[in-house]
């Protein structure tokens, strides 16, 4: 007989699958840069002055004043872009990517697993991922 687990348990595994993602290479690299992206005047001052701005253009749009919330919006997007030009703020983004992309996969991994699972204990077919005992055979649970 096959054991059956609580959701508590596997909200517990879940906990230590979390403190392993935030163990790895990836995550460690993200917290660096992240700590860089924090102590970089430049950064710092570019950020304060793109968000001045966005404040800026919500009082232009709220007035209406469409000619001068396009210019704020240039400026925004000048700032940003030269932001985006740092190689400190590309490392921090693809650090984010990276990371995302982990999670991600450890997602999938986990939804594909559970699925294989069920179809499996359902004498299913994996190709065509569907389940023999399921009345509706709508497939997986996907």
């Amino acid at each position: 007989m096959e054991r059956k687990y609580s959701k508590q348990e596997i909200i517990d595994k879940a906990r230590e699958l979390a403190a392993m993602v935030a163990e790895t290479e990836e995550v460690d690299f993200f917290k660096r840069a992240e700590g860089q992206i924090n102590e970089h005047l430049r950064v710092q001052e570019i950020i304060g002055q793109i968000k001045a701005l966005q404040k800026e253009a919500v009082n232009l749009k709220h007035y209406q004043k469409t000619e001068a919330l396009k210019a704020t919006d240039a400026k925004i997007d000048a700032l940003q872009d030269e932001l985006d030009e740092l190689p400190l703020v590309r490392e921090f983004k693809q650090s984010q990517t990276d990371v995302n992309a982990l999670l991600q996969m450890v997602s999938n991994t986990i939804s594909n697993t559970v699925t294989t699972k069920i179809i499996e204990s359902t004498g299913g077919d994996l190709l065509k991922g569907t389940t023999t005992k399921n009345p509706l055979n709508s497939g997986g649970c996907q």
